[in-house]
């Protein structure tokens, strides 16, 4: 089977063309209701910044940096809460919307009697993701540079690396999705992700956790995702953000690579 996927993997114009089309179909079965699902998803992380960030703010005098610098406890959890934006919108897409879209609309077995193949259908669906990430991103970096919490230069490096965030946690979901098997499952996935928005880093920095909680907490994915979005926006770590984008692109190929797997047994059995 590895012999059959393979060549299909190495035409890249092909496959460019074919995940297209998944998401071409997306955006043409968007329904007014969708926009108001995606309005509440950039709203939540504002109101986080503004009730913890500007808030509990008040009665922080500031956060000291490794690099010895002391930033506003705000300019501390906004990268934070972009990071776990980013993961939202792409968890949102890649797990609840794309495991009806596998096992009960059966949009895919339609799909699979056509030229595209399930990672083309993981391509597209991974992408049309990220139209949703990166509008969530792009509108609240825009918030940031409006309150003064980090630069529109600063901004601008910041929006790819949320882009990035959003692909590997988009991946990662799609994976797990297809190891689903009701809609009761994605109760354990919740708690997980609420577990690491809590403790990535987001609003406290890792350095003030106990050793092995600490150990734990930099190992994790949204984790990676804060320090690289917050060494952008805020600086402080020196070379380490590589260590971040290296572990977010490796998520992302292990994602894809699980997910495309998984659905050629899914949906050729």
């Amino acid at each position: 089977m590895v012999t059959l996927v393979l060549p299909r993997l190495l035409d890249v114009s092909g496959t460019s063309r074919r995940s297209a089309s998944v998401v071409e179909r997306n955006v043409a079965a968007l329904k007014a209701v969708y926009w108001l699902l995606l309005l509440s998803g950039f709203v939540e992380p504002v109101l986080y910044l503004f009730s913890i960030g500007v808030g509990v703010g008040q009665l922080i005098d500031g956060l000291t940096l490794p690099d010895g610098r002391v930033v506003e406890y705000a300019a501390f959890v906004a990268p934070a809460m972009l990071a776990a934006s980013a993961m939202t919108g792409a968890l949102a897409e890649t797990t609840f919307n794309f495991f009806g879209k596998m096992k009960y609309l059966k949009l895919y077995d339609g799909i699979i009697a056509t030229p595209v193949r399930p990672f083309e259908i993981a391509l597209g669906e991974l992408g049309w993701a990220m139209v949703r990430g990166s509008a969530y991103s792009a509108a609240f970096l825009a918030v940031m540079v409006a309150m003064e919490l980090t630069s529109v230069g600063r901004a601008l490096l910041a929006f790819p690396a949320a882009v990035l965030v959003g692909f590997a946690f988009g991946a990662a979901g799609m994976a797990l999705a297809t190891f689903m098997r009701s809609w009761q499952d994605f109760d354990l996935m919740g708690s997980a992700q609420f577990t690491l928005f809590l403790f990535s880093g987001t609003f406290v920095p890792a350095e003030d956790y106990p050793a092995l909680l600490r150990w734990v907490v930099e190992v994790t994915p949204l984790y990676r995702s804060v320090h690289l979005i917050r060494e952008i926006c805020v600086g402080g770590s020196g070379w380490l953000w590589l260590l971040d984008l290296l572990y977010l692109l490796a998520l992302t190929g292990l994602g894809l690579a699980v997910a495309s797997r998984r659905m050629v047994g899914l949906l050729y059995k």
